[in-house]
């Protein structure tokens, strides 16, 4: 004990923490910090040193001698330093079937569209910069004139998603009235957020009419009749579905109406679906919602059109042209990366659009994975493989899209014989890469619908290690 003298609580004990010079100065035995800087290795210890001090306030007794404490110390130094270096972003490999993750960050690129993010990050780029006049130009036109070419849109821009999209048409076209919507398309989407909500936050009102289950074109009607409306606002439920006794408006009727009453629709197609989808029959498109009429349509960028975090906005130039006045816009702009990799994507989908990984993964047919999932079987040693099986799994288009639909594919079925379920799929989930899975009948199912090239080796790997 320090001094020789007794020591009686957590005041005593915190005496033996080091001072931070002198740790910087002469790092415990074990503590690696190369390629670390004086400031990172610092900021790493003040958070060992301030993890260590509230342990040992909370269990005085588990910390019996000033070595303790320093190994204590070492350990969390360590360990913070290895946090700090460690991108927090770093690739995982999904497993889980689900295509479009949001929890995973949605849809993954083509590389054509990774190049082209990386080229218009790394050097300057015309982005607000017209060519032809040298002079300033706007960023609002790239990408727009590939948008018009696959939606018949007269116009088209893009902002940071399909929420803030929404929330400019909204306010740009009814900002100080109403937005008539019906209530059974008042959906919540990721996080808890209500798109009544969010469009609540513009300059509109909302006015709500029908039932949860149906509502009719009189509804419409009355709301016309009875209230200062600026806009028809219509949403696609991408991410639930209703049955049973039920009934909505179609799009084409709303806009007849529309027409009519001179009261502009805003269609929520949310998917960012721009041309039909084999995967997806029935899944209303941009093109189709503006066919039918409507002034404004809009989706996301990174669902099933595969692309980067975008808002799509697309429709009546004369509307689009109000849009770009609304100082609103300026908050909710896109960066030249984003808008480089959505011009990428968008190129795909008009010239080969079966090269883009979302597409690819929904369309893959249940034999082919059946194929991919027992070669990595089959890739496995004895041990791991006598406890995996390959069975049939549904995967999901996952990101609020095709909420009614499985995708029949196939998985790596694990049984562990040492450990339980759980612990595999955290053991999994805490590897490098880490490997996200699903827990089910006391087994942990590796779908491989959603894997990228190289993580069957990986996950080969891992499973060897772990079983």
């Amino acid at each position: 004990m320090a001094g020789g003298s007794a020591v009686t609580g957590a005041a005593d004990r915190l005496r033996w923490l080091p001072a931070v010079h002198a740790c910087l100065a002469d790092p415990p035995a074990g503590v690696r910090t190369l390629g670390a800087g004086e400031r990172l290795r610092k900021a790493a210890l003040e958070e060992a040193l301030a993890s260590v001090r509230e342990a040992v306030r909370d269990d005085p007794e588990g910390f019996d001698s000033e070595a303790a404490v320093e190994r204590a110390v070492a350990d969390a130094w360590e360990l913070a330093l290895a946090g700090l270096l460690r991108p927090a972003l770093s690739p995982v490999i999904n497993a889980t079937g689900v295509v479009v993750h949001t929890n995973l960050g949605r849809a993954p690129l083509a590389d054509e569209a990774l190049e082209a993010a990386r080229i218009a990050a790394g050097r300057p780029t015309p982005l607000e910069y017209d060519l032809v006049r040298g002079a300033r130009g706007s960023r609002y036109v790239h990408a727009s004139r590939l948008l018009r070419l696959l939606t018949g849109a007269e116009d088209a821009l893009v902002v940071n998603n399909n929420a803030a999209a929404l929330l400019l048409a909204v306010d740009t076209l009814a900002g100080g009235r109403a937005v008539v919507v019906s209530r059974g398309e008042l959906i919540e989407i990721g996080g808890g957020f209500r798109v009544h909500e969010i469009v609540g936050k513009s300059g509109a009102r909302v006015h709500e009419i029908g039932a949860t289950n149906r509502t009719h074109v009189m509804d419409y009607e009355r709301a016309l009749d009875s209230a200062d409306v600026g806009a028809i606002l219509k949403i696609h439920r991408s991410n639930f579905a209703i049955t049973g006794f039920v009934a909505e408006v179609e799009l084409e009727d709303l806009c007849r109406l529309g027409e009519e009453r001179d009261v502009p629709v805003i269609y929520d197609q949310g998917t960012g679906l721009l041309m039909p989808h084999p995967a997806a029959p029935g899944e209303p498109t941009i093109r189709e919602a503006l066919d039918a009429g409507a002034a404004l349509a809009c989706g996301s960028g990174d669902k099933l059109l595969g692309g980067p975090q975008a808002g799509l906005l697309c429709g009546r130039r004369e509307w689009l042209v109000r849009v770009r006045a609304n100082p609103l816009l300026r908050a909710l702009r896109v960066d030249k990366g984003t808008l480089a990799a959505l011009e990428a994507t968008l190129r795909l989908t008009l010239a080969d659009p079966d090269s883009l990984p979302v597409r690819a993964m929904l369309s893959a047919e249940p034999d082919a994975l059946k194929k991919r999932a027992e070669a990595l079987l089959a890739a496995l040693g004895p041990e791991a493989r006598a406890q995996c099986a390959v069975r049939p799994h549904a995967g999901r288009a996952g990101g609020g899209t095709l909420p009614d639909r499985d995708l029949p594919g196939y998985a790596v079925c694990v049984r562990p014989t040492g450990v339980s379920a759980a612990a595999l799929e955290a053991g999994l989930r805490a590897g490098d890469p880490p490997i996200i899975a699903r827990v089910a009948e006391e087994a942990v199912w590796l779908d491989v619908r959603a894997f990228l090239p190289g993580d069957d080796e990986q996950v080969v790997r891992r499973l060897d290690e772990l079983l």
